[in-house]
């Protein structure tokens, strides 16, 4: 059916690269009148292009100009012509569209045209990429083609003091990683003052492997926490409770759905370990969720597949890219209870501080491309979380690849004796392979059994992912045979070597199918680059996770029925289908979770722009006395409400209830008199509180001194809405923790979670309305050396790094007086006072 209204209605992609042609033609039209230019003359064009954007003209007016100058430039500097094709997907990037490029054609390249083009406003272009390695090395080769033209070229990277990241972020092109301007952004949402702040307003990003980012990234949100306080002698206590329990006996394992289900023994075993009745008694909260974790971390989480223990550590496997994801930690407790089965330090669990999903971030931009070689396949995706087309750029020569059908053996014993032969022949004859894994332990496994045949080769996984580039660049040379787990966004191409050609180029085998499309295309993807012959095979087995559990009840039943040996293969176009199918079927089920995930962000994100824009008037207002003003007026309008309200007789009002609110919060002690206060109408009475508010305040401001005063407002306003909504993500996560039980009583959670939600928030803002009042009118001003915020000091981000020290002005610091146990601490920790200096009182 849809083959057929492709053929009715016309190829949507073929059209779009029909149009975008056009303009390519226009700009090879430009081509040798530039050539004739003096360098002098060529950078000059970038200053007329601006002019040019000054008086009017728009970007799409200058586009073919513009991307002409990029050509010709890169030609002298780089020694590099972009193709035809090279000049679409420039085109399509610019556009905000997603431009799907084979591998070998030089996205990086690409990648030139729109940065260049964008960059004339003067609003700055960011470049994002997946590693730090590729940040720089990009900014450092296309930086000087963009130098080149004259325009500044920034790098972001880890450990970068505050004026270095500044200056890269004020630059006309930066690079960075996702995870560092994710960061940013959540770290210039905790400052006290604006000049703190380092990025600008986000105008325009090109995301390098868009897929990996903005697809597999997108289910673990960037983290900023404080340290907690919750012991961690649980987690060790029950990891040896949980030790003993048998799959089958005492649990069931859902592979399929990534779930653990522990039995009735299992819960009377580990009941009777830790001596308690009832693991899910209500005092027992604590313990239960350690048990669940400490479960999930002994049936579900494999050591060398999901993780790595370093030096007494915990190390996170990126399940799609193969690197290790150092300081990036599992959630809710999760990997302590790793830690505690791996038996290395347990860290504690944290606070979190601030939090973003990749998806909110990267929708803020106000244009958004990406380039990779594998999108279509998630194309649907792109467009409804990003309204992102994918646009398929014709490569520059033909394809000469060959992709040979999958080979499936009855057993992984059988299949991979058959890999084992398949690259020994092909290292025989001198032809190089590359074979892909899609774990550490495959990977070493099909390693150990190569030396002993005498066969060798490099590996390339987690453990060795720091000789990367290298071990990469060589694979393509004659007889050499490397082992990878999951090529996604490696970056470096595959250079054929001499001779190579000849031996029909570079071949792939793949040892498994992994349950996304995407990286085995990109694991076929690495063979065939411009033109080059290649070749990919896939050996797989019944024993597959993904056969094993989606795919292979109907092929073992033809086996069977067909007699078949162990080591007897069946090679067939209808087998490497119906794993297409089993992958669809997977991937379908992953963007439901990702879709799962943005939804309940989406509620979060609209209470993370309210705060995050209030922080921001706060940061730069010049005088909030207004402001302050204006919460007074609404704490007086609810406490007459409460206790005089106009439905009541002046007889039945609380008065003392009133007095005693406002003595709380800005009253001067003694100055409200009940007696004074009965004789007065209900308007008086009104007229009379705000009275006495304003003066309370005038006086302050002439005790500390207009200026003082205004600083104090900020900081204040600052500490208490930072505090608060430090709380509000505790109660979010609790919320969102147990509201799926709300569909036992057929109630949709998601409706749920957006109605208390909402009403946990509104409760939030009138909290800090009043904690902001009170504060205001209770705190003193001391002298105190300039030092970082110290809840910024002391943060980790996900990846567990600590934020870099950056020089503080002198400010006012809260000094309170009778500090209640659930306020924030006076100290400015952002704390509660219970949880910091108060905690030994």
């Amino acid at each position: 059916m849809f083959g057929f209204l492709k053929k009715f209605l016309g190829d949507n992609n073929e059209a779009e690269i029909k149009r975008m042609q056009e303009i390519v033609d226009k700009i090879n039209t430009l081509e040798s009148d530039l050539q004739g230019l003096s360098d002098g003359s060529l950078c000059a064009k970038t200053a007329q292009f601006k002019n040019r954007l000054e008086n009017g003209e728009t970007l799409d007016d200058i586009l073919p100009e513009a991307f002409a100058v990029v050509r010709e430039a890169s030609h002298r500097v780089l020694g590099m012509r972009h193709f035809d094709v090279q000049m679409l997907g420039g085109i399509c990037l610019h556009e905000g569209h997603i431009a799907e490029m084979r591998t070998g054609e030089g996205k990086t390249l690409v990648g030139t045209l729109p940065t260049y083009l964008n960059a004339l406003t003067g609003k700055g272009v960011h470049l994002i990429t997946v590693n730090d390695y590729l940040a720089k090395r990009d900014s450092e080769w296309m930086g000087r083609l963009y130098q080149f033209l004259g325009l500044t070229v920034g790098l972001i990277v880890h450990d970068m003091d505050f004026p270095e990241r500044k200056h890269a972020y004020d630059c006309d092109v930066t690079f960075g990683t996702n995870n560092e301007y994710g960061f940013d952004y959540l770290r210039d949402n905790m400052v006290i003052y604006k000049d703190q702040m380092v990025q600008r307003p986000l105008n325009y990003a090109i995301v390098d492997e868009v897929d990996s980012i903005l697809v597999d990234e997108a289910r673990t949100p960037l983290i900023i926490s404080g340290p907690g306080d919750k012991s961690t002698d649980m987690y060790r206590i029950m990891a040896l409770a949980v030790a003993p329990l048998v799959e089958g006996t005492d649990y069931t394992l859902n592979e399929k759905e990534k779930a653990v289900l522990p039995n009735e023994t299992a819960i009377a075993k580990v009941e009777k370990s830790l001596n308690v009745k009832n693991l899910y008694d209500s005092a027992n909260i604590e313990m239960s969720h350690c048990f669940t974790q400490a479960l999930r971390a002994k049936a579900l989480m494999k050591r060398d597949r999901d993780y790595v223990v370093r030096e007494d550590e915990v190390v996170i496997v990126d399940e799609f890219t193969g690197r290790l994801m150092f300081g990036r930690r599992y959630s809710d407790g999760l990997h302590q209870a790793i830690e505690a089965k791996e038996q290395v330090t347990i860290q504690r669990e944290s606070q979190t501080l601030a939090t973003i999903t990749f998806q909110n971030y990267f929708r803020m931009y106000k244009k958004l491309s990406g380039m990779t070689g594998t999108a279509k396949t998630e194309e649907d995706e792109f467009l409804k979380i990003y309204k992102l087309p994918v646009i398929v750029i014709p490569t520059n020569q033909a394809i000469a690849r060959v992709d040979f059908p999958d080979t499936i053996y009855k057993t992984k014993r059988a299949k991979y004796n058959a890999v084992v032969n398949a690259i020994t022949e092909s290292h025989r004859k001198g032809q190089p392979v590359l074979v892909g894994t899609t774990s550490i332990v495959q990977s070493e496994e099909l390693s150990q059994v190569l030396k002993k045949k005498g066969v060798p080769h490099n590996v390339l996984n987690a453990k060795y992912h720091e000789m990367e580039a290298q071990i990469i660049s060589g694979a393509g040379q004659k007889g050499a045979v490397t082992i990878a787990t999951n090529m996604a966004g490696r970056g470096t191409d595959i250079v054929l070597g001499e001779g190579v050609v000849e031996l029909g180029g570079l071949h792939i085998i793949g040892t498994e199918r992994h349950e996304s499309r995407r990286i085995d295309n990109q694991l076929r993807g690495r063979a065939g680059r411009q033109g080059d012959p290649g070749s990919s095979r896939f050996y797989l087995s019944l024993e597959d996770d993904l056969m094993r559990l989606f795919g292979s009840d109907n092929i073992a039943a033809i086996m069977d029925k067909l007699g078949m040996e162990e080591d007897e293969p069946i090679e067939h176009k209808l087998i490497s289908r119906s794993i297409e199918q089993a992958q669809k079927k997977v991937e379908a089920r992953n963007f439901d979770i990702r879709k799962h995930v943005l939804e309940y962000d989406d509620v979060m994100n609209q209470q993370r722009e309210v705060i995050y824009g209030q922080r921001r008037q706060i940061l730069l207002g010049e005088n909030l006395r207004d402001n302050i003003m204006g919460m007074l007026q609404q704490i007086i309008d609810a406490a007459m409400d409460n206790f005089a309200n106009e439905k009541l007789y002046p007889e039945e009002w609380d008065l003392d209830g009133l007095i005693k609110e406002a003595n709380d919060i800005f009253a001067p002690e003694g100055k409200l008199v009940k007696a004074e206060l009965e004789v007065m109408s209900r308007d008086e009475l009104g007229d009379y509180l705000r009275a006495v508010a304003e003066t309370a305040y005038h006086e302050r401001e002439i005790l500390f001194g207009e200026e003082n005063m205004r600083e104090l407002e900020k900081v204040v306003m600052l500490k208490v809405v930072d505090g608060k909504w430090m709380e509000h993500l505790d109660h979010m996560d609790m919320l969102r923790e147990g509201i799926n039980l709300r569909a036992y009583g057929q109630r949709n959670p998601l409706i749920e979670y957006k109605i208390e939600a909402y009403d946990v928030f509104q409760e939030m803002i009138d909290t800090i309305q009043q904690d902001i009042a009170k504060l205001m009118f209770r705190v003193n001003i001391v002298a105190q050396q300039p030092q970082p915020e110290d809840h910024l000091k002391n943060a980790k981000e996900s990846r567990g790094e600590e934020e870099p020290e950056a020089e503080m002005k002198q400010k006012p610091v809260v000094n309170k007086e009778h500090v209640g146990r659930n306020d924030l601490c006076p100290c400015g920790s952002g704390k509660k006072y219970k949880n910091c200096c108060g905690r030994d009182k």
